[in-house]
């Protein structure tokens, strides 16, 4: 019987192109899984679309001297293009800014009002008397409260790594006008998620998700408070009885996948349409999300289910990605380190890119785009196992058996090697493992290859006697190209769908069925079609350039970028810096720690004594780059407490604004002196 499947990708914030990074880990799995999940049979609903709230909107919109709507605008557009190259195959893809959004924002505020989720409270808030208004973090920058650096921003410290409330800065000032800021005391609403610990604990506790999600999403349920919910602003969908005040948009961005879906319902005309799949139960609801998107969609999203008068349907799976990186660093086009995607298409499939992107998924840990791995990817598989073996094989039956599909009768146990390789690949996909999805489809592909070659069906053409053998050989290879189009189309849409057409089909494989499509050979005497190079080589030229521009635009990017030098500080005595105690200390163990972004605790050896240090490096490096490494610390520094961890001492590192390094001192032993 067919499943009600709804599927959503993460709304992508509309304040700017995406690329690749963004791609890796909430769209293209989603993607994939919406298109496996139709070839099963079962009913599917895949939901998109911009989110287009928010202070980093109104305050990117300023700068770029653009009212916020006209700044949504093009970036919806924009992003919209860019999906729609990479055939990717929403259902619906909305807008937060689409009238239906509205009243069904405030329809969830007014259920959780209703039950006593809401509380107001009254604080003191930043405000600009130059500007007349109040102003969200964002906005404001200012002197951190711990270590001074006079360009802290409004509610984390670039520099320290310090987390504080923005009044609690010193000297705080508009970060669009450089204009001092005053304290004046705000109303704002906020939804008590500590009443829905217990709830949320029991429910997430059956789940068999990805470890990483469980383990975030209960760190957060551990430590549920109160969260405002509002902003003063006029951009946002506004708070009802509130004037000047609208709803913060980690609020109002979830309940956009179900103002889509109704609004998608309105489009088919049937306005209902969309309760089969929200109010549903047996409906199951997967939500493709990057990592840092799980606190919202595992915890406070579901949290606001439960609080609704209406039976919501909630997330049955939460399949997480991590990052995914250029070349080994994030991606930035401030700094010129990106791919542009215009120029990037103008040379390469979207095939190309799906399928790159595809096998290097980073599903369990952190991965990355190199322009070396794409020429590989496309060249050895994409060209040299899978679209040599469908070109040889179909080129063989147009000089062989003149286009036609010739009959077999005879049992190979290659047939069963092929039903293996159709099963584990359904199997990935049903587990969202992309990448074990690709590595399958080119086992079948190698497969095929090795069978051609170990038939030697041009021998066999030689023999008139050996025609029945020749044409079983024919036959089970286009019964290959025909398994490879199927297992491939959730990837390279495309080229399996070119395939298709070559093995003589009408229509489109997207809209078959996956069991029916396996089982059912290719008909004996079906007319085949002419036969199409499915993909190019790429050339090691190309490569290079590619390499060379990426280099090209990093050094651009650090042009452009202005170079805040922070002031020296005071001098000091040599005398006094000698009692500084610096010493090599190597990497045992590192975790981040819970609710901050930057903090990571490391557990390291000093060679005569072990420690723990709080060091603020998380947004530089990931927890298991460090293990193994030698860093310096300053040893005899005073213990100190930071986020309830007694850190014994400080690691060393260059900084310049948001960017940090280790220094490399790998050659060194554990405890060695640095003088």
């Amino acid at each position: 019987m067919a499943e009600k499947i709804l599927i959503t990708s993460a709304l992508p914030y509309a304040n700017g192109p995406l690329h690749f990074g963004h791609i890796a880990g909430a769209y293209l799995p989603g993607d994939c899984y919406a298109r496996f999940q139709r070839l099963q049979g079962n009913e599917v609903l895949y939901i998109c679309g911009s989110d287009e709230h928010g202070v980093a909107i109104t305050l990117s919109a300023d700068l770029a001297k653009r009212t916020p709507k006209e700044h949504v605008d093009i970036f919806h557009a924009i992003n919209k293009a860019f999906f729609d190259q990479l055939e990717f195959s929403f259902d619906h893809y909305s807008r937060t800014t689409w009238p239906g959004h509205v009243p069904t924002t405030q329809e969830f505020f007014h259920a959780l009002d209703k039950k006593g989720y809401i509380e107001e409270k009254t604080e003191n808030h930043l405000y600009s008397e130059q500007e007349k208004r109040f102003l969200a973090d964002r906005y404001v920058v200012g002197t951190c409260p711990k270590c001074g650096y006079d360009e802290a921003r409004g509610d984390e410290c670039q520099r320290c790594a310090s987390s504080y409330e923005a009044t609690d800065l010193k000297n705080p000032r508009s970060k669009l006008t450089g204009s001092p800021l005053t304290l004046r005391l705000s109303n704002h609403l906020y939804l008590r998620f500590d009443q829905f610990k217990e709830r949320l604990a029991a429910w997430i506790k059956e789940k068999k998700w990805k470890e990483n999600v469980v383990h975030f999403a209960m760190q957060y349920i551990n430590d549920l408070k109160p969260r405002a919910i509002t902003r003063d602003s006029d951009w946002g969908v506004p708070v009802p009885g509130y004037p000047g005040k609208v709803f913060y948009v980690w609020f109002d961005a979830p309940i956009g996948y179900v103002s889509a879906t109704k609004e998608w319902a309105q489009k088919i005309g049937q306005p209902r349409a969309w309760e089969e799949y929200w109010f549903n139960p047996k409906c199951k609801l997967v939500h493709f999300i990057g990592k840092d998107n799980i606190p919202f969609h595992a915890v406070f999203f579901p949290a606001m289910l439960m609080g609704q008068d209406k039976p919501y349907k909630l997330p049955d799976e939460i399949p997480a990605n991590e990052f995914y990186l250029l070349e080994g660093r994030q991606f930035s086009k401030s700094d010129g380190w990106y791919i542009d995607l215009k120029d990037f298409f103008s040379r390469y499939t979207a095939d190309q890119a799906r399928y790159a992107i595809a096998a290097n998924a980073p599903e369990s840990s952190d991965s990355e785009f190199s322009w070396k791995d794409f020429q590989m990817r496309c060249n050895a598989e994409l060209l040299g196992k899978f679209g040599n073996f469908v070109n040889r094989v179909l080129v063989f039956a147009k000089q062989h058996c003149h286009s036609v599909v010739p009959r077999f009768t005879a049992a190979e146990p290659f047939q069963k090697q092929m039903d293996d390789l159709v099963g584990e690949a359904a199997l990935s996909y049903e587990k969202f493992q992309l990448r074990k999805a690709t590595q399958t489809l080119m086992e079948l592909a190698q497969a095929g290859n090795t069978f051609f070659d170990a038939k030697k069906p041009w021998a066999l053409a030689k023999d008139p006697a050996k025609k029945e053998e020749l044409d079983q050989v024919i036959a089970l290879s286009i019964e290959c190209i025909k398994n490879l189009a199927l297992l491939s189309s959730p990837i390279v849409p495309a080229s399996a769908q070119k395939i298709w057409h070559m093995l003589g089909y009408r229509g489109e494989i997207a809209k078959g069925n996956w069991n029916t499509i396996h089982k059912t050979p290719v008909p004996t005497g079906q007319k085949l079609n002419e036969p199409e190079i499915l993909f190019r080589k790429v050339e090691d030229e190309e490569i290079e350039a590619e390499v060379r521009k990426l280099g090209e635009k990093l050094k651009e990017g650090k042009q452009m970028t202005t170079t805040t030098y922070p002031p020296l500080k005071p001098a000091v005595a040599y005398d006094d810096f000698g009692k500084l105690d610096f010493r090599i200390a190597q990497v045992l163990e590192a975790v981040k720690v819970p609710k901050s972004k930057k903090l990571l605790k490391l557990h390291v050896d000093l060679g005569f004594e072990k420690r723990t240090i709080v060091s603020g490096i998380a947004l530089s490096y990931e927890p298991k780059q460090l293990i193994g490494k030698k860093v310096i610390i300053v040893a005899n520094l005073a213990p100190a407490t930071i986020m309830g961890i007694e850190s014994q001492g400080m690691v060393l590192a260059a900084s310049l604004d948001a960017h940090l390094e280790l220094p490399q001192v790998q050659n060194l032993a554990p405890g060695s002196v640095v003088s």
